[in-house]
């Protein structure tokens, strides 16, 4: 376990936002989870920050990393356990020198293990618990336990696991043979050339409405290019908020506020947020 003390969070989000935080822990063996969370009441779970927002003033937070755990191995012939600090990057590469298939769909896709499980997250029709077999999580008594998939009440972008604020330590899948690499490669020229890779962003900002695209809502009315201080909803992709260098929480989150206001206003639709918002 390596415990840093007053952190600044700002490269550990993908917005490139962020206070002095009161500590930050990384842990190197799943076993020091559970003295971790012996110690710390206030705490909270950073995985990749590709979808949190963190405040840019002190925070008053002792952050734990699981950046560590990575470790990715054949549990059996189709069967694959991923330690939740992974990237899925790495998971598709396995896949691709195991000949493996499932996830091709959610290539490109810049999230670990354990922030995807706790989402479900996903892409082109494709999610995480496609192909998931069990979870290993901490539960809130500080337990580790293993559930199977169908002891998961999962749905669309939320889990059981969120709403329990339980801590996912791993995942076993549960693949078919035969990886589709022209999928997968599908995949990463549609996010090069539909996303805007080259400014920070915490990638979709809204959740989907049912029979419905936020970004189609936001483009409708009128809000590409929209920008407060340095933060802009994206002209590439207007789901996404951009950071031109020197955007700040605030600013952050009047723009969120501004968007939903005008397609509520123009559409009738509240806009739910996908990213978690940090204060």
């Amino acid at each position: 376990m390596i415990v840093e003390k007053n952190v600044l969070m700002k490269p550990y989000s993908n917005m490139k936002i962020g206070g002095i935080a009161k500590s930050l822990t990384f842990i190197e063996d799943e076993k020091e989870l559970i003295d971790f969370f012996d110690k710390n009441e206030r705490y909270y779970l950073l995985g990749n920050g590709t979808n949190t927002l963190i405040n840019d003033e002190y925070l008053d937070i002792n952050f734990v990393s699981l950046k560590k755990l990575t470790k990715i191995e054949k549990v059996s012939e189709n069967k694959v356990y991923a330690q939740a600090g992974a990237n899925l990057e790495d998971l598709i590469n396995f896949m691709r020198e195991h000949d493996l298939s499932g996830l091709e769909n959610m290539t490109g896709i810049p999230g670990s293990i354990g922030g995807l499980v706790n989402m479900n997250g996903g892409a082109f029709g494709t999610t995480i618990f496609d192909r998931i077999e069990s979870v290993k999580v901490l539960t809130s008594e500080n337990e580790i336990k293993t559930l199977k998939k169908e002891e998961i009440d999962y749905r669309y972008r939320g889990t059981v696991i969120k709403d329990n604020k339980w801590i996912v330590i791993g995942a076993t899948f549960n693949f078919d043979k035969g990886f589709d690499l022209a999928c997968s490669l599908d995949k990463i020229n549609r996010r090069q050339n539909n996303h805007p890779l080259d400014y920070p962003n915490l990638g979709s900002t809204f959740k989907n409405p049912k029979d419905n695209f936020a970004a189609q809502l936001i483009s409708d009315c009128g809000l590409k290019g929209y920008r407060i201080g340095d933060m802009q909803v994206s002209e590439k992709h207007p789901n996404f908020l951009i950071n031109h260098g020197n955007g700040k929480f605030s600013e952050v989150l009047k723009l969120i506020e501004y968007v939903k206001k005008v397609v509520f206003e123009k559409t009738n639709i509240m806009l739910d947020t996908e990213i978690i918002i940090l204060k």
